[in-house]
């Protein structure tokens, strides 16, 4: 079996990459290795699926291709990421990253056919939704990003409903593990508190998340992979971790493992955040496992 990751070298493709090719798939990995955080960081995170014979790394802009590889399984994970940055001259790249390299690559396979196209969207689709957030609900996006997650997400809908094609959409909440990208929280935190540096909270810590641990991701990927067609395409799921924590907690439980008290600075908060997000994940549960 070949599947394609795109943003293979990136936070959460790069562990998908390295499941695929533990249950001996073929992997076309595709990457531009933009600079939106240092190149010597994703280039560490695929250092040693490189290893495999068994993987074809491309490292190009999606949007610059012409044609893609021939494959029966698509995790489409590369996407202009974060909230804050997403706003004013930015959103270009937002819209063609993460709108338009997702509509050509669903145009490309509505010609090839494929198995399965599982898309990586996100809670941020969400925007400040009754908790725990449904996937029957209304969505209302309060950042740019997210309305670029939730566009690409009608997309999927639109190419299976009208020519087949099988998406899935999984909303991921709040991801980390140790290839988490610099700017999110928890690396952030982490780094400042054991550089005996100052933490940067925006708000007053009292906002909560639901993190999810990215080996459940990468297992959410797996099991939209193996589910039956007829469940699952033209569907969105979301995969959280089953519970929230306040970011202020969060810090106190960093400053208890590392030993190190931590300094904190509270600042306004910052457009397009969200209050609090948790996850229902009964449907996913129901129909992936």
């Amino acid at each position: 079996m070949r599947a394609l990751v795109t943003g293979c070298a990136g936070f959460i493709g790069s562990h998908i990459t390295d499941r695929l090719l533990a249950m001996d798939y073929e992997v076309i990995g595709i990457d531009c290795f933009r600079d939106n955080y240092p190149k010597k960081i994703k280039k560490e995170n695929i250092r040693e699926a490189l290893q495999s014979d068994r993987i074809q790394l491309i490292e190009r802009d999606l949007s610059e291709l012409s044609e893609y590889p021939a494959v029966e399984y698509i995790f489409h994970s590369a996407a202009q990421a974060g909230v804050r940055a997403s706003w004013g001259d930015s959103y270009a790249t937002y819209t063609r990253d993460n709108i338009e390299v997702t509509q050509k690559l669903l145009e490309y396979y509505k010609e090839n056919p494929i198995r399965r196209f599982i898309y990586a969207s996100s809670s941020s689709v969400y925007g400040d939704a009754p908790l725990p957030m449904q996937e029957e609900e209304r969505v209302q996006p309060v950042s740019p990003y997210g309305v670029t997650k939730l566009a690409a997400e009608h997309l999927c809908y639109l190419y299976w409903k009208n020519y087949n094609v099988p998406t899935v959409s999984l909303r991921y909440f709040t991801v980390f593990d140790p290839r988490q990208r610099p700017d999110m929280g928890i690396c952030r935190f982490l780094n400042a508190v054991l550089a005996e540096e100052e933490i940067t909270v925006y708000g007053d810590g009292t906002q909560t998340r639901n993190f999810t641990y990215v080996d459940d991701i990468v297992q959410a990927n797996i099991c939209a992979m193996k589910a039956p067609s007829q469940s699952v395409t033209g569907q969105v799921f979301n995969i959280g971790g089953g519970n929230r924590i306040p970011v202020n907690e969060l810090i106190f439980l960093i400053g208890t493992i590392t030993a190190k008290k931590p300094r904190v600075r509270y600042d306004n908060t910052q457009k397009g955040d969200v209050r609090d997000t948790c996850a229902d994940v009964s449907k996913a549960g129901k129909f992936l496992g």
